[in-house]
């Protein structure tokens, strides 16, 4: 590796630098707020478990998801996301994720949040964790700033998480081949599979299976 080239640390948000699921969080304070309903959390828990099982069709799920934000103008959803993660987020970031980034950060480490959720829900988190790349779905905006209620293409999951990873990875100079990736979920193999240092965090049940086959480091966040 030469010397002036950066290494990076990146790390998922849900179940690994916040130790719960952030979506369900989310609806948790849209029902509370009055803008969604019980339902709506039911539906999301039932998401999450079958993300967790592999067994969800992420972009359909997305489609879903997202439709309601057609027309929400983009600082809503900032404000909103900002008020959510200091009243029901902030208080689940994990001490062991903050030691983490701080130990790679004094390193000299490049430190980027790498997650499936939009760079609205992860912006907080990065901010109080003072790390400046964020890395996530990217949500569709229309000429006037308002959402269309679509993500773009790639969503950040799977394969499509490695190709957003690689497209930071060339904008600022490092080699996903000699990073370190933290994650919770089986479904972020692609990516663990292409760093140097693929550390399992909390890991899902199918996760710490092929962590352990495979050698990869354990943590408890």
């Amino acid at each position: 590796m030469s010397a002036s080239k950066p290494r990076a640390a990146l790390f998922d948000m849900d179940r690994t630098l916040v130790r719960k699921e952030t979506a369900s969080l989310y609806v948790r304070y849209l029902r509370d707020i009055g803008e969604a309903s019980t339902f709506d959390l039911l539906k999301t828990f039932y998401w999450v478990g079958q993300y967790t099982l592999g067994l969800l069709d992420a972009e359909g799920i997305a489609e879903k998801a997202l439709a309601p934000l057609s027309g929400t103008p983009e600082s809503t959803l900032v404000t909103r996301c900002e008020d959510w993660f200091g009243k029901y987020v902030e208080r689940h970031v994990a001490d062991a994720g903050r030691r983490a980034v701080k130990r790679h950060k004094e390193a000299g480490d490049v430190c980027a949040i790498v997650t499936g959720a939009t760079k609205y829900a992860a912006r907080p988190l990065a901010e109080r964790l003072e790390i400046e790349h964020v890395v996530g779905t990217e949500l569709e905006i229309d000429a006037r700033g308002h959402f269309t209620g679509r993500a773009e293409r790639p969503l950040c999951l799977g394969v499509g998480k490695v190709r957003r990873a690689e497209a930071l990875a060339a904008r600022l100079g490092f080699a996903l081949e000699e990073s370190t990736f933290y994650s919770d979920s089986v479904t972020d193999v692609p990516l663990l599979e292409r760093v140097a240092a693929p550390i399992a965090v909390n890991p899902d049940p199918r996760l710490e299976r092929l962590a352990r086959q495979r050698g990869w480091r354990i943590e408890r966040w």
